[in-house]
Order: structure tokens, then C-alpha cells, then sequence
């Protein structure tokens, strides 16, 4: 066997200097994704921390009545919300809020056309397919090393790593919405002389927005599982308080802090659950 350790792939170095090179032949790009990340994260903490908190608790609950039109998720979200402001974390909810928020936006956006792309040309998704397995399976942590190597610490390397594992989670869900349009709905639309944008606009769209909105509903969930995961390269956060109380074995501080997690996460789900029972 010594022959077979002997010879070992360079998978690492090949790794390395990709990376490199990218820092070396791109860095114009990635500097301004940089600045396009800080102008986003800066634009939201400015958004969620300049209002009085109880103005904000007030928004999420108005968003919550809009989305659903039942006053249970309300009274849930705000007695959610409450409770985070008299534990004191009101702060740390509200950037990882904005973590949460920067990394929907930004996958949305991304996850959406591609998935639709992919949905259209089955050849892309199969090209794709492996891809997102990676992206998924790897563990986050793999992904905080070139973070920090192209954009040092903070928020900005806390949201590409949340990015690139969130992602393949709306382009699969969109996909699969666009992806099971039943066939007599897009036959009907083409007998009526529909094109392909209007077959997307009034067809496919409302028949995937189900599962697209699961997409975005996954992208928040695992956005906010990136929370303690980012706090490991200097981003604010719930993550922050969570890591120090593992550096001090303070089961107090750890369980508190862990709990707010729970509770914005509880809140954030019950707030987008559109399309439910709302008896």
C-alpha cells in the first residue's frame, strides 16, 4: 500500500493555488463584491438598529399580518421578539438578522434564474447537479478559509460562506417547481398562443411560487445556521456569544444565547409560512 500513499493526488495544492490565482488575476472583482457586501450589510444593520426596537418589533408583527392574515403567527412573532429584547440580545439578533437578510437576498437573486434556467435545459442541471451536492456536503467550515483569504474578517467573509452553502437550496426548489409545471397547463398556454415568457410569467411562476418560497424559507433556516459558523471569522452576531461561552465553558451564557437562536428562528418561520391553513 505504501506505493498508493506515496503518489498522493495534490488535491489540496491544485485547491491552493486556484485560489491564488484567483486572488491574483481577479482582485478587482473581488474587491468590489467586497464593497457591494459592506454597502448591503451597512444598509440593513442602518435599517433594523436606527428605529426604537419596539418600532421594529411593530413591523415584523404588520409583515407577519400582510403575510398571513391570522393574528396567532402575530402574537407568536411579537411575544418572540419580546422576549429576545428583555434578554438583552437585541443587538446580536439584529446583526444576525442582517447576516440572515443579506444572504436571502443574494441567493434569491441568484438561486431563482438559475433554477429556472436549469428547469428549461436539463443538460445545465445535470452539469449542475454534482456541483450543488458539493457545495452542500462540504463542510462550512472548508468554506471560512478562502473567505478570509480574499475578503480578511468580519461580516463580508461570514456572508460569502453562508452564500455559497445556502444557494443550492433555491435553485433546487425552483427547479423542481418549474421543473413539474404539469404538461396540459403549458400545452393550453401554447394553444392560446402564449410565448415563452408569458408561459413563465403566468404559468410556471405561480404554479412553482409554493415551492419557491420553501426555497426561501430553507435559504433563512440554514442562513441562520451559518450564525455560529460566522462568528468563527469576527462577524457579529448570536454566533458571538455562543462561541464565547465555549471558550469559557459558560453553560449559562451558552444555553441563553442558544435559546434566542431558537426563538428568531421559530419567528422567521412562522413569519413566511404562506399558503398554510390560516383557520
Amino acid at each position: 500500500m505504501e506505493w498508493l500513499t506515496d503518489n498522493k493526488i495534490p488535491v489540496g495544492d491544485w485547491a491552493s493555488n486556484f485560489f491564488n490565482w484567483l486572488k491574483d488575476n481577479f482582485s478587482g472583482v473581488i474587491d468590489t463584491l467586497a464593497e457591494g457586501a459592506e454597502w448591503l450589510i451597512e444598509g440593513l444593520l442602518w435599517v433594523l438598529q436606527t428605529p426604537h426596537p419596539l418600532i421594529i418589533i411593530a413591523v415584523f408583527v404588520g409583515l407577519t399580518w400582510l403575510l398571513q392574515r391570522n393574528w396567532k403567527p402575530c402574537l407568536l412573532v411579537a411575544l418572540g421578539l419580546l422576549f429576545i429584547l428583555n434578554q438583552g440580545y437585541w443587538r446580536e439578533t439584529t446583526e444576525s438578522l442582517t447576516l440572515v437578510m443579506s444572504a436571502c437576498i443574494v441567493c434569491m437573486a441568484i438561486g431563482v434564474p438559475i433554477g429556472i434556467a436549469a428547469a428549461h435545459r436539463p443538460n445545465l442541471y445535470r452539469v449542475l447537479q454534482p456541483v450543488l451536492d458539493l457545495m452542500q456536503t462540504l463542510p462550512t467550515f472548508v468554506y471560512l478559509i478562502p473567505a478570509i483569504v480574499f475578503f480578511g474578517i468580519g461580516m463580508v467573509p461570514g456572508l460569502i460562506a453562508a452564500v455559497i452553502f445556502v444557494v443550492p437550496a433555491p435553485i433546487r426548489l425552483t427547479y423542481l417547481g418549474i421543473s413539474s409545471t404539469p404538461t396540459p397547463l403549458l400545452e393550453a398556454a401554447e394553444a392560446f398562443g402564449g410565448t415563452g415568457g408569458q408561459k413563465l410569467r403566468k404559468v410556471e411562476l405561480p404554479h412553482a411560487l409554493p415551492q419557491i418560497m420553501a426555497g426561501l424559507n430553507q435559504t433563512i433556516m440554514l442562513s441562520l445556521s451559518m450564525v455560529v459558523v460566522a462568528a468563527l471569522v469576527g462577524a457579529d452576531g448570536l454566533g458571538v456569544p455562543v462561541v464565547r461561552a465555549l471558550n469559557q465553558v459558560n453553560t449559562s451564557l451558552g444555553f441563553e444565547s442558544g435559546f434566542v437562536i431558537v426563538v428568531v428562528a421559530i419567528v422567521l418561520d412562522r413569519m413566511l409560512r404562506i399558503g398554510q391553513d390560516r383557520k
